[in-house]
């Protein structure tokens, strides 16, 4: 992501009123016909009332998701906080995703690879990614650049698509191993306009790799909308171009999400392949913290998304439920903030980054021309 001058950003054309409304209307619209269908799966409703009884989840894994999105959220909110106080980088927020990520990513293990978009912040933080370490990446610290040893998460993706087809490789390399362990990446729906989503899938249906595609459709790429990108209105059915398992899920139904990718996951541990998931979502916040959303959409175009919010409706099914109460839920939120203030604290303690540290973690075997640039390097700090 390039951050564009004052001068670029003020000669960027701002789209009329009505081509606005147009493309909120097209993602609203598209929404509601996927409900209307049945073509969208869906446990609970906006309204928190259950419409699939039969695939609810036990009680203790809804909270279990319910705890891990108030974590996600948490992380997301005190990030614009952060950010305005000058102790966080530029940072791509996702709240009101949270389900479409969260969701996704508790059907993993630890023996399982991640390969996030640089919106997936909650994916990795569900997987087990330190939320000290996570916060060192976002303010471009070499403390947050290499992931933990026991986990498989690579660091987020700032090109687009790229990650489509290195997770085919990584889960192939699972396949030849003969384990049992899956792949899973994460695009955006003006991702899935680049070629490197079409090969990915093409790679992995040709050769059975047990690899999960997860398709957010938030209804934008940086300003342009879905429905410029595309005459398409379901992309899971880009799957079936590629022989392979395709399902669409609405993604602000973190319990819906949980299903469909626990299957996924459940069919290429078995052998049976790669699945495209579409979890249908929205983006209502900017692209970035430096974004100015208001110079391609209006704040009205979100008020129909807000009433979606999966924090919300999960909360409303777990109260009604009584698998969470009041009480509970205040003692949540005050532990998810005191590990996040824990790992605050860790992450200002790291020590600042020396310029050479910016050729580490690079490779396992340092190259002779890392090695000779290095020296080169600490030659002019310290001359």
């Amino acid at each position: 992501m390039t951050r564009k001058s004052k001068k670029d950003k003020e000669a960027l054309p701002k789209p009329e009123s009505g081509e606005t409304q147009a493309a909120f209307d097209a993602a609203a619209a598209a929404y509601a016909e996927a409900e209307a269908q049945g073509d969208m799966l869906q446990i609970i409703a906006p309204d928190g009332t259950i419409v699939r009884p039969d695939l609810l989840p036990a009680p203790e894994q809804r909270l279990e998701l319910y705890r891990q999105m108030r974590r996600a959220r948490h992380f997301d909110e005190r990030g614009w906080v952060l950010y305005r106080q000058g102790r966080l980088g530029v940072f791509p927020p996702f709240g009101g995703m949270e389900a479409s990520q969260v969701g996704t990513a508790a059907a993993l293990t630890k023996n399982d690879w991640l390969f996030p978009t640089y919106r997936d912040t909650g994916a990795a933080l569900t997987l087990g990614l330190p939320i000290a370490r996570t916060l060192a990446y976002w303010r471009t610290s070499p403390h947050g650049w290499q992931m933990p040893a026991d986990l498989k998460v690579l660091p987020f993706y700032i090109p687009i698509a790229t990650q489509y087809p290195q997770a085919v490789g990584a889960a192939l390399a699972e396949k030849r191993k003969g384990t049992q362990n899956v792949a899973m990446a994460f695009i955006g729906d003006g991702g899935s306009s680049e070629g490197d989503f079409h090969e990915a899938l093409n790679f992995a249906g040709a050769l059975n790799a047990p690899c999960i595609f997860i398709l957010q459709n938030n209804g934008w790429a940086i300003s342009v909308p879905t429905r410029t990108q595309t005459r398409a209105t379901n992309l899971s059915k880009r799957a079936e171009g590629y022989g392979i398992a395709g399902v669409r899920v609405d993604g602000n139904d973190v319990l819906a999400t949980w299903h469909v990718t626990s299957q996924a996951v459940a069919r290429a541990r078995r052998g049976e392949g790669p699945t495209l998931i579409e979890t249908v979502t929205y983006r209502v916040k900017a692209h970035t913290v430096a974004d100015d959303p208001s110079r391609y959409r209006t704040e009205a175009d979100n008020a129909g998304w807000a009433e979606k919010d999966p924090v919300n409706r999960l909360r409303a099914h777990l109260l009604a439920e009584g698998i969470l109460t009041e009480d509970g839920e205040a003692a949540l939120l005050a532990e998810v903030a005191q590990e996040f203030e824990d790992a605050l604290k860790e992450a200002d303690s790291y020590p600042d980054p020396t310029p050479a540290e910016i050729l580490e973690h690079v490779f396992a075997e340092p190259t002779p021309q890392l090695l000779r640039q290095q020296a080169e390097l600490l030659a002019e700090v310290q001359g």
